[in-house]
């Protein structure tokens, strides 16, 4: 081929690879997430079949709930990042008022008081703030000179405590760690000094024992006691942990098979298909299974970082790594948790869980790092 030639083929290729990208870009949908989502919903409900022991009504309620997760993505994905940024405060206030209202007139079960029914349907505001904290945080942060002040810092984690201690009253110790977690991680992304991080841990040290005896309540300081020693309790507390430990273990490589796992389909297993639905997968499938379902994580939590690293502002880079660590969070607590590592806090299993709210407050978050990616791409390209 002729110098000549070489430059004329140029623009062709050029223009194709425009017409590739802008399509991605005009869907805003980042392909490599939305396939590695498909794959992990679609390995979730085989799993979630069998956990619920062979009933198609938790597997077209999932499945429903995917849909419209899916839905949800896509329209998230839509909104612009300016306008996150600017309509932040109003949902994080609304989510404020909403964890008040739970509290003076919120459903409750099992001793808790988490939820608000309106015209008989129930949801949790809780998983509101899942999504408003980080929003809200990464905007408060990226407007102002990184790292933060004393100053700023002092007002973020004033933003980060208040829709803490409400969930904590309800109570609801899972969700207002994570939720906590989710605001500290922006600003740790923000560059938080070293000498911050070092007085929050010695202050979380010294308030272990104020609040064990007044601020966790027996069912939570029994959760402690019974990851410490499982067997003083086997058929009371330590009933759950153990029989999780027990299909872990007797899946060994390969696994039982799907629909064959004893421990769920004889009911030893509790919440097979929600918390605890990792023992199932872990007994059926074998090590393999999990192997394949911790790839799955690793390359969506690959994939989101990616996205954080390439955004074009402070905003973008926060927020984005906020989600994604969050998602890290859950899936560590979940496994750790059923694995004996963790005391049981109720945290799901992401895509994989029976679950509703939850789920579609995640996949809002994917919206949110698709809005980032394409965001990214429109200024690039």
């Amino acid at each position: 081929m002729s110098g000549g030639d070489f430059r004329r083929s140029m623009p062709e290729a050029h223009a194709d690879l425009r017409r590739k990208a802008g399509l991605m870009q005009s869907l805003h949908i980042d392909l490599p997430l939305l396939v590695l989502l498909m794959a992990l919903s679609a390995f979730g409900l085989i799993v979630l079949y069998s956990a619920a022991g062979s009933e198609l009504h938790y597997v077209k309620r999932q499945a429903v709930f995917f849909v419209l997760g899916f839905i949800g993505m896509f329209i998230v994905a839509q909104i612009p990042l300016s306008m996150m940024q600017r309509w932040a405060p109003w949902v994080y206030a609304g989510g404020l008022i909403l964890l008040v209202l739970v509290l003076l007139v919120g459903t409750g079960a099992k001793g808790a008081q988490r939820w608000l029914g309106v015209g008989g349907f129930r949801f949790q505001p809780s998983e509101i703030l899942k999504l408003a904290v980080p929003v809200l945080l990464a905007g408060y942060l990226s407007r102002r000179l990184l790292p933060p002040t004393f100053k700023h810092i002092a007002w973020a984690l004033v933003l980060i405590g208040v829709p803490t201690v409400l969930i904590l009253k309800q109570p609801d110790l899972g969700t207002s760690l994570l939720i906590a977690q989710s605001g500290v991680i922006v600003l740790f992304f923000a560059g938080l000094g070293w000498r911050y991080i070092l007085g929050a841990l010695i202050l979380a040290a010294s308030a272990l024992y104020p609040m064990w005896h007044y601020v966790m309540h027996d069912y939570q300081k029994q959760r402690v006691l019974t990851l410490l020693n499982p067997e003083a309790d086997k058929l009371g507390a330590g009933w759950n942990i153990i029989q999780s430990k027990t299909a872990i273990g007797s899946g060994g490589l390969e696994g039982k098979g799907w629909l064959s796992g004893t421990q769920s389909h004889l009911n030893f297993l509790p919440e097979s298909h929600t918390d605890f639905i990792i023992a199932v997968l872990a007994e059926e499938f074998g090590l393999l299974g999990v192997i394949l379902l911790m790839a799955l994580y690793v390359f969506i939590i690959a994939r989101g970082f990616m996205i954080a690293i390439k955004a074009q502002d402070s905003f973008g880079r926060l927020l984005a790594g906020a989600l994604t660590f969050t998602l890290f969070v859950y899936v560590f607590v979940n496994m750790g948790m059923v694995s004996g590592l963790l005391p049981i806090v109720g945290v799901p299993l992401p895509l994989v869980s029976h679950g509703g709210t939850s789920l579609l407050t995640l996949m809002a978050g994917f919206g949110v790092l698709m809005a980032i990616s394409t965001e990214r791409r429109r200024v690039t390209l």
